[in-house]
């Protein structure tokens, strides 16, 4: 199924010889459907690769090819009239975006570049040979393996059998899904049963989890938002600070500089989010890589001078990038999680009345228990009135306050 824009030419172009191009998005989340908001003050036409017409970027975009990312001949007839590809998820097959290179469609992020972001092994083996710190970690085979690595870790003459450990499926895990904490060989057998192969890490003592998001252009120049913290319930994130309370110059600079030589080292162009462990010990360990806009930046609508998704356009046209600085002291950002309540948008009149400062950023997702449903953004010059802001309305609009 096809809805095409009136007056769209086959090449993609704008009747009457206009010639902003046309950026193609694979993939129909919130995360496209906030991309292609931030491209049309540009200018910019998306054409967009949905799995269904009630995704929630298809909802908002007006040319939707709904078909599937993983077949070859889908993605060549949609890149077709699009003059760069790029992506609201990282799950196309890498061998599928060669081929679109080599038919000469630009693909930003590269296949080279995402595979890091799609296979956990291939992301770890290389961030280890460009000496970026990372928990201890190895690709393990089965229970027993995951015991010999658990076992691994314990210091000489230590007791103790190296339990709690981390295992993840190398490749399709998010929000918590594909990963498990496992405290002995039989609560190792579950991620084995999907023949995949299976990576373990240490279970990290970490004080909190940090991200550093910054963006990269094909020519190199990139830019750097501040560090944010991010907090998670249940494997899911929660609540973003920016910046990172408490954090050091030192180690807020040494986050940034590590991101931006993640995305230099990789090859990344486009928005690039790195999410971190700070140990106890006042480290930072690099835990999972995303190469597209990323929740953690969702603080950046409402709280920077350029957004992570308007700088995502900009990196993938190769366009001068613009300035990450922060508009106030703080923003938070809180994720809005579907509950028992599908009545949200009652809530607006408490919310906005409550709170007229506070954003509100719903996705066209049908309520369920637990699915990201929406975000608000607050920000001011007073922390804990931001955060108390920030998360009251969220749970006023989940069901969860009610007054």
């Amino acid at each position: 199924m096809i809805r095409r824009a009136t007056g769209v030419a086959r090449n993609g172009r704008y009747p009457g010889g206009v010639t902003f191009p046309v950026v193609g998005m694979v993939g129909g989340g919130q995360l496209a459907r906030m991309t292609h908001e931030a491209g049309i003050p540009l200018g910019i036409r998306f054409k967009l690769l949905s799995d269904t017409p009630q995704d929630s970027a298809a909802q908002v975009v007006s040319e939707v090819v709904v078909g599937d990312y993983r077949d070859l001949g889908t993605l060549r007839a949609f890149a077709r009239g699009c003059d760069v590809i790029t992506f609201d998820h990282e799950h196309v097959p890498t061998e599928h975006l060669r081929a679109l290179e080599a038919d000469g469609i630009p693909v930003r992020p590269g296949p080279d570049a995402l595979v890091h972001a799609q296979d956990k092994g291939v992301m770890r083996a290389k961030l280890v040979e460009i000496g970026v710190p990372c928990p201890r970690h190895r690709i393990v085979s089965d229970p027993a393996d995951v015991v010999a690595f658990a076992a691994e870790g314990v210091p000489a003459g230590a007791e103790g059998d190296g339990f709690p450990v981390v295992l993840k499926t190398v490749r399709g895990g998010y929000d918590g899904k594909g990963v498990w904490v496992v405290r002995s060989a039989a609560d190792a057998e579950d991620p084995f049963r999907a023949g995949v192969p299976v990576l373990a890490e240490e279970k990290v003592d970490f004080v909190r989890e940090l991200a550093a998001n910054v963006v990269r252009s094909p020519h190199g120049q990139a830019v750097a938002y501040p560090v944010v913290e991010s907090q998670q319930v249940d494997g899911v994130c929660d609540t973003v600070i920016a910046p990172a309370p408490g954090i050091s110059d030192e180690l807020a600079l040494g986050a940034e500089e590590l991101a931006l030589r993640i995305a230099k080292e990789l090859g990344v162009v486009g928005h690039l989010a790195v999410e971190l462990f700070e140990t106890r010990d006042g480290r930072i360990l690099v835990n999972e890589l995303a190469m597209r806009p990323h929740n953690s930046g969702h603080w950046t609508q409402d709280g920077a001078i350029t957004s992570q998704f308007a700088n995502h356009v900009r990196a993938v046209l190769d366009l001068p990038l613009g300035d990450p600085r922060p508009r106030a002291k703080w923003t938070v950002m809180v994720n809005v999680l579907g509950g028992d309540y599908p009545d949200m948008y009652s809530a607006y009149l408490h919310c906005m009345a409550r709170d007229p400062q506070l954003k509100i950023h719903m996705y066209g997702k049908d309520v369920k228990p637990g699915r990201k449903v929406g975000h608000v953004n607050t920000y001011g010059d007073d922390l804990d009135d931001v955060l108390e802001r920030a998360r009251h309305a969220a749970g006023y609009l989940r069901g969860t306050i009610t007054e």
